[in-house]
């Protein structure tokens, strides 16, 4: 989990880590120099619970920096990730858990909510219609994971890291592993809830489109006609995508 000025949320999103009815976890929380109260919250549930770990930057690097701090201390085969104004639902680990075994999974994600900043419900991502996505799926947008759904098994896909991009690192991140021939395995159920702020950079829909093209030709090295060619299909699922 990274967090950054999270204060207004971040009490509730630990509480839905808590409140799993699998208790094998440990959360490890990397705070980027957040300026507010955010960082006294989260000592006080490390003082009661020692499976919440904490380690706080010097200075404001980004998300992707902080998420990659957090990959370093880890210590278990599957990581999960979540977002520190997103929720978790009570089952979402010990359901995923049990789907990805059955299935044998490497990677796996699941629907969300949408829902606004008073965790009022906006909308259900229900996200596609296939069950297994593959590097060119991803490249053309067919699926939309939302970061705070996705569990990975370490022990199949090796260590790995977000690459260090201000916005977009779940997503270039996913195109490194799927790009190994591994694939993502939907489990077609609401497990989480994502929360919609106004002002979050992710919702620049200008940046996101630039950022979607950097990724194409800078990190994934295609042609620029490759590269047109995906771009339609990500614009397309972008305007047309329930």
């Amino acid at each position: 989990m990274p967090t950054y000025q999270s204060s207004d949320y971040i009490s509730e999103t630990i509480d839905t880590v808590i409140n799993q009815t699998y208790p094998n976890w440990e959360l490890l929380i990397t705070d980027d120099a957040s300026e507010d109260n955010t960082v006294e919250i989260i000592k006080k549930y490390s003082e009661k619970d020692a499976r919440i770990n904490l380690v706080s930057l010097y200075k404001n690097q980004g998300a992707a920096v902080a998420r990659n701090n957090s990959l370093s201390r880890v210590k278990g085969r599957y990581v999960a990730f979540l977002d520190s104004d997103d929720l978790w639902l009570p089952d979402k680990l010990e359901k995923q858990l049990n789907f990805m075994k059955s299935k044998s999974s490497v990677f796996s994600f699941t629907c969300y909510e949408t829902v606004d900043q008073d965790g009022n419900i906006k909308e259900v991502v229900d996200m596609l219609s296939k069950s297994r996505v593959g590097y060119d799926d991803m490249l053309k947008k067919k699926a939309t994971m939302g970061c705070s759904t996705v569990i990975i098994d370490r022990e199949k896909t090796g260590d790995f890291r977000f690459p260090n991009i201000r916005t977009g690192q779940d997503y270039a991140l996913w195109l490194y592993i799927l790009k190994k021939g591994i694939y993502a395995d939907c489990l077609k159920e609401v497990l989480t809830k994502y929360r919609i702020r106004p002002n979050s950079i992710s919702r620049n829909k200008f940046r996101k489109s630039l950022r979607q093209w950097e990724i194409y030709r800078d990190l994934e090295g295609l042609s620029w006609v490759k590269s047109a060619w995906c771009f339609l299909f990500y614009a397309y699922n972008a305007v047309f995508r329930k």
